[in-house]
């Protein structure tokens, strides 16, 4: 129930702020409007310092999640990143934000989740898993020490002042990068909008952290990300006898429940297809490489940009530059993804 939450309240805010990390990039790279990317900056920085807090009073044990692993494959996540950025400027838009249009009546994101989708469980438990797996086992390595908390504990920070020193220097220059520029300090809403993205990452931390705790049922540690959770959703869609809604798919359900009712009562409803075959082409071939990216990398741009980046997880950091070097590649370099004639810019 509360990732049904959490997800419910991300629909709602995503739609109305037009929140997304390929949005605010372009906005920034392309068309010099940095709005949406201090929004994102200050998503991130309020994650950052909400999460590490929680860790710090020993609310949540981010030691279980995903991204504190002690084996990692450097390469493979990069590559993962890399993937699924120029992938989400093909697709025009991330895994998350299609969930939002998908509630709003956009129906090319229909098929940017179904592939993505598909994409995903076949990098995970199918065809291409195989390949992934061997080359995890190839160029995997052991870390002593996989966030900045543990690199401060080995130079002699102990406790919940190695959490909370990065954090509130990282999150305090996010948080300063978001309120330097003056239009973002003139937009209530997109500030608004940054805050409230920040808190649910750290929410959802506390329903699977806190809330889920069971020895005898014990529910992964996680918050919010999109690429597993979609796949996980539509095969229990498909596949539902049996299995069990978990956090990821009752987000997912919650992202599309808060988008459709925010806009139908908005009157912003309205059905949307695709200009041409090769709209369609290019955003399909996007969302086959986030889906096969973001599993790679272990993340999206919100599972690793917020999710991730909130347990100050130094693979996260390799991820996140991974993701924005593939997005600078579609929107700025050689291999540059062209504006097709009449395609719908994203919306604001």
């Amino acid at each position: 129930m509360a990732g049904l939450a959490i997800g419910v309240v991300y629909g709602v805010v995503s739609l109305l702020s037009g929140f997304c990390m390929m949005s605010s990039l372009r906005g920034w790279w392309a068309e010099g409007d940095g709005r949406l990317v201090r929004t994102y900056a200050l998503a991130m920085g309020i994650a950052i310092v909400a999460t590490q807090v929680l860790a710090a009073d020993g609310v949540v044990d981010l030691g279980k999640s995903i991204y504190l692993q002690p084996t990692f494959s450097t390469p493979l996540m990069f590559l993962g990143g890399v993937l699924f950025g120029y992938g989400m400027v093909l697709a025009n838009g991330c895994g998350s934000r299609a969930l939002v249009l998908l509630g709003r009546g956009n129906l090319r994101s229909f098929v940017v989740v179904i592939v993505l989708a598909i994409a995903a469980e076949m990098t995970l438990k199918g065809l291409v898993a195989p390949l992934r797996i061997a080359l995890t086992q190839a160029s995997q390595t052991t870390a002593t020490a996989t966030s900045l908390p543990a690199l401060l504990s080995v130079g002699g920070l102990h406790g919940a002042p190695a959490r909370l020193l990065p954090a509130l220097v990282l999150g305090g220059v996010l948080i300063a990068f978001a309120f330097a520029h003056a239009p973002f300090r003139r937009a209530p809403g997109q500030i608004l909008a940054g805050l409230i993205v920040g808190l649910l990452i750290a929410a959802g931390w506390f329903a699977t952290g806190f809330l889920g705790v069971d020895d005898f049922n014990p529910v992964p540690v996680a918050s919010l990300t999109f690429v597993a959770p979609i796949a996980d959703a539509l095969q229990y869609v498909m596949l539902s006898t049996g299995s069990t809604v978990n956090f990821g798919i009752a987000t997912v359900a919650g992202v599309l429940a808060g988008s459709c009712v925010t806009a139908l009562i908005a009157r912003r409803f309205e059905l949307e297809g695709f200009h041409s075959p090769v709209h369609m082409l290019r955003s399909a071939g996007g969302a086959a490489l986030m889906g096969i990216g973001g599993v790679m990398a272990l993340g999206c741009s919100v599972g690793q940009g917020l999710t991730g980046l909130s347990t100050l997880a130094l693979p996260s950091f390799v991820a996140i530059a991974g993701i924005c070097i593939g997005t600078a590649v579609g929107l700025r370099g050689a291999l540059r993804v062209r504006p097709l004639q009449a395609e719908p810019q994203a919306v604001r």
